[in-house]
């Protein structure tokens, strides 16, 4: 089972209103020291990364103002998730890190220079969420006032990727740090290339500035699921993140990647899939639905609309709580919307009904339970999605990721479906391995894939 921690350095992520909670520690996001004992404390529960979100504008979409996300804490203030890796990686040995960076506000230039830094940094243990964007208050903060068109902004994507792909495969090739010191030469300057990209949207003539890590491509991340997303994914991604409401709601994605991994003559073990969940867990059934209950006391369903609003560009607070969601072009997230639309056909989906069950754990299921229970629950999603995974989100971080480490990781473990506690008494044991080396059982990207059939051999 892949298993991955989804979170976002902000004060509320995708369960609104419990930092009014008395248990909560709303500022936890800015302290570093909670940070690297979290992640220690994931990395002891098995997972297998920490998948941060990211944005970069307030949510400024309902009713016309950004005014009830920022009194909700909603995704706001937000953290620059690419400046805590380091320390993440310094004090673990196993877990990964896959963080989100948009190609609509990062020249390629500059983030393949950052994922190349953090290869370097963390033994290999990177991997980049590759998003296009769909905030406004972003971009008009970023000096572009149109938010350029969906399906546009993923041809726009497949050019980023060429860039990038040049600067950490074709650029500099292996073998190129010879450090002889008899020759005077560090690099061997014959294996360090320009790439001369030019194209419609990006001019990079390179080389890079800095030689490939130990995976040269971070681990690829995706999370479109739109048709022009899934065929940007099908093409670039290693691990495919969903968000649905039921297994049959995430089975319509599955199937679809499934059969255009095949049309492009990818297997399907060259890919994960992974859906996200919030999982709430105790020692019993019993007390694990009694904390479900205490947290819906404290949420906030009109921050949940304003997180959905920002999401797809649509104020629902011009709409009654009676009125029906009904599907319509938008610009803006189109999985978001499709979640409880098209991808959700036997239910009429309420504006009430859509805030209600966003204000715990936002698009995705939440499972309450002992770890038996919880276990069960995803044996079924993995059974019915046809999924190879989960990312698992929270109500409060702190309570109940701690809850999953200690009633549904060993659960997990006694079905076979996490690898046992590491035991650090035994010399032989590798204790650094590359995040794609654990997932797939290679450092690199395979040669005939996009990003691998650039490399150049030496």
């Amino acid at each position: 089972m892949f298993l991955s921690a989804l979170d976002m350095m902000v004060p509320t992520h995708q369960t609104s209103g419990l930092w009014r909670h008395p248990d909560a520690d709303p500022d936890q996001f800015t302290d570093l020291s909670f940070w690297v004992e979290h992640v220690q404390l994931l990395e002891s529960a098995g997972f297998d990364t920490v998948f941060f979100a990211d944005v970069a504008g307030v949510y400024d979409v309902y009713d016309g103002s950004g005014r009830t996300a920022i009194q909700a804490g909603m995704q706001y203030p937000a953290l620059d998730p690419l400046l805590l890796i380091s320390a993440l990686a310094a004090a673990t040995e196993r877990i990964g890190f896959g963080v989100t960076a948009n190609v609509s506000y990062l020249p390629p230039y500059l983030l393949a220079r950052t994922f190349a830094t953090l290869d370097h940094l963390t033994g290999g243990r990177i991997g980049w969420n590759i998003v296009t964007g769909y905030q406004q208050s972003a971009l008009r903060n970023l000096g572009t006032e149109e938010l350029m068109r969906h399906d546009e902004r993923y041809d726009r994507a497949d050019e980023y990727m060429d860039v990038v792909y040049g600067l950490w495969e074709a650029s500099v090739e292996p073998g190129a740090v010879v450090n002889d010191a008899a020759a005077n030469t560090y690099l061997d300057p014959d294996k360090v290339h320009t790439i001369d990209h030019q194209g419609r949207w990006f001019s990079v003539p390179g080389p890079a500035l800095v030689t490939p890590g130990p995976q040269r491509t971070p681990l690829l991340f995706q999370a479109g699921s739109s048709p022009r997303g899934i065929d940007f994914a099908v093409k670039h991604a290693e691990a495919l993140f969903f968000s649905g409401t039921s297994p049959a709601n995430v089975r319509q994605l599955v199937d679809q990647v499934e059969a255009r991994l095949a049309a492009a003559g990818r297997a399907r073990d060259e890919v994960r899939l992974i859906t996200s969940i919030t999982v709430i867990a105790a020692a019993t059934d019993e007390e694990a639905q009694a904390r479900f209950r205490d947290y819906t006391h404290y949420v906030d369903e009109d921050a949940a609309l304003a997180l959905f609003a920002g999401w797809t560009g649509l104020d629902l607070a011009q709409l009654s709580g009676d009125d029906v969601i009904e599907e319509v072009h938008i610009e803006g997230n189109r999985s978001a919307l499709q979640s409880f639309t098209s991808m959700d056909p036997d239910r009429q989906w309420t504006v009430a009904d859509l805030a209600a069950y966003m204000a715990i754990g936002a698009r995705g299921p939440v499972i309450i339970g002992s770890g038996k229970t919880v276990v069960d629950e995803l044996e079924r999603w993995m059974a019915e999605a046809g999924v190879d995974g989960f990312n698992v989100d929270y109500a409060l971080r702190h309570i109940d990721l701690q809850a999953f480490a200690e009633h549904v990781s060993p659960e997990l473990r006694a079905r076979g479906y996490l690898d046992a506690v590491p035991d650090h008494t035994d010399v032989d044991v590798q204790q650094s391995q590359t995040l794609r080396g654990r997932v797939f059982g290679y450092d690199w990207l395979p040669t005939h894939s996009t990003g691998g059939s650039r490399r150049r051999q030496g």
